[in-house]
């Protein structure tokens, strides 16, 4: 898989120079799999069972340690609208093709983290220009507009819109959750067949 490097160096207060990561979707460069994507992204918003897994690997695989396949998909289906909606929102984000030409989303996916950073600790700010407040409320001073970057938060608090985040470059503030993607969350790939056909073959979460 081709991924992009987070220099991260951990040499006392400051971790690292910032670095952005503008989205760049790279689906238009197969038209098939711009077809296949919209089709399955509108089964999904349909919450079309059957259709969903037509549209998956013999092998889709979804789970560390599970046993995969489309019982295990159908399974996961039925447990409720956050799955629906958890697929949904991978499916409608831009994503890349590595180097064995299966597509993935979304496109942070390519981001390596180092090894000194506990992944579950990253998180991908996904929007553009987003505010980085000074405490954690909407109308707190702000710091600076942030877009695209990896930021660190070591206690994710479940039930607050605002999240205490670090930069990379040690800075720290609060930013919305709505705009904070876990680089542990999921992501989905798609995989051509042998037989030309564009099929989703992984959706999963974790390390």
């Amino acid at each position: 898989m081709i991924r992009v490097l987070l220099c991260l160096m951990l040499c006392g207060p400051a971790l690292a120079d910032r670095q952005t990561f503008p989205p760049v979707d790279e689906a238009d460069r197969d038209p098939s799999l711009l077809a296949f994507r919209d089709k399955l992204l509108a089964d999904v918003i349909a919450r079309d069972t059957d259709a969903v897994i037509a549209s998956a690997c013999p092998d889709i695989y979804l789970s560390h340690g599970g046993d995969g396949g489309p019982e295990e998909l159908r399974e996961y289906l039925a447990t409720g609208d956050a799955y629906w909606r958890s697929l949904e929102t991978t499916l409608s984000q831009p994503g890349y093709f590595d180097d064995e030409g299966e597509f993935w989303m979304p496109h942070q996916w390519q981001i390596t983290l180092p090894a000194t950073l506990d992944p579950a600790m990253a998180y991908f700010v996904s929007g553009g220009d987003v505010t980085l407040r000074q405490a954690a409320q909407s109308d707190a001073p702000a710091l600076g507009l942030i877009s695209h970057e990896i930021v660190i938060i070591t206690a994710y608090q479940d039930a607050a819109d605002y999240q205490p985040v670090m930069l990379t470059d040690g800075t720290r503030g609060f930013m919305h959750r709505d705009f904070l993607w876990p680089m542990t969350g999921h992501r989905a790939a798609f995989v051509k067949s042998d037989a030309g056909e564009w099929q989703l073959c992984t959706f999963v979460s974790g390390d």
